[in-house]
């Protein structure tokens, strides 16, 4: 599975030092209510379960993130390969630079229960509760967590994990997000410099496909 559909077929609180657990999905519901827009770098860190007895597989790849409630979203792969993921609302584009190819979906389709739903789409925990079972976990690495598990077992996700912490206004800001498949195969997510409702114009959401790219419709 290539890092563009483990990602699509995938958000995303200082914690007193005394405790053990903290209260995640508060976490979660702020950043939901609050954070309209956001922007980030990120690097991702995909394991492939070992095989025939070889050692796993790791794949690193870093970029720059943006989304814009509800529906919008923008990655932007720079490192090793230049791929490009934009959800305008209506269609989501994934475009390969290397190959000149560019898929396009409908998002209604393939957005429901993935990562992108908790990144960009929902504006509150019941519209998450539709497509996943919300739960708090422990306290890591000073961080405030949620496990979402997708309540159509279907698909070919598993899990997804949402490290959540303050920012210095206090608004809840996207730390790391952790995705599982059902393969085993695992994508590790995390986010630095996140900007919390930054200006960002909707031509940032528009994508058109190069002259000469296949466009292949799905």
């Amino acid at each position: 599975m290539t890092l563009i559909r483990l990602l699509v077929t995938t958000l995303l609180i200082a914690i007193s030092p005394a405790t053990t657990w903290a209260d995640g999905l508060k976490s979660l519901e702020e950043f939901v209510k609050t954070v309209k827009t956001g922007k980030a770098d990120f690097t991702q860190v995909v394991t492939s379960p070992a095989k025939d007895g070889q050692a796993p597989r790791v794949k690193k790849s870093s970029g720059q993130f943006e989304f814009s409630r509800p529906g919008r979203f923008k990655f932007t792969y720079v490192r090793p390969f230049a791929q490009t993921i934009v959800a305008d609302g209506q269609t989501l584009w994934m475009y390969d630079q290397d190959l000149n190819q560019v898929t396009a979906r409908q998002q209604s389709q393939v957005l429901g229960s993935t990562p992108a739903a908790l990144i960009a789409s929902a504006t509150d925990l019941k519209a998450l509760q539709a497509e996943f079972t919300l739960a708090d976990a422990p306290v890591k690495d000073g961080l405030a967590w949620v496990v979402a598990t997708p309540n159509a077992k279907d698909g070919q996700l598993q899990a997804v994990r949402m490290g959540l912490k303050a920012s210095a206004i206090g608004t809840p800001t996207l730390e790391v997000l952790e995705i599982l498949d059902s393969f085993g195969q695992r994508s590790v997510l995390s986010f630095s410099g996140f900007q919390v409702n930054p200006v960002l114009s909707a031509k940032a959401f528009e994508f058109k496909p190069p002259v000469g790219a296949d466009v292949l419709k799905q």
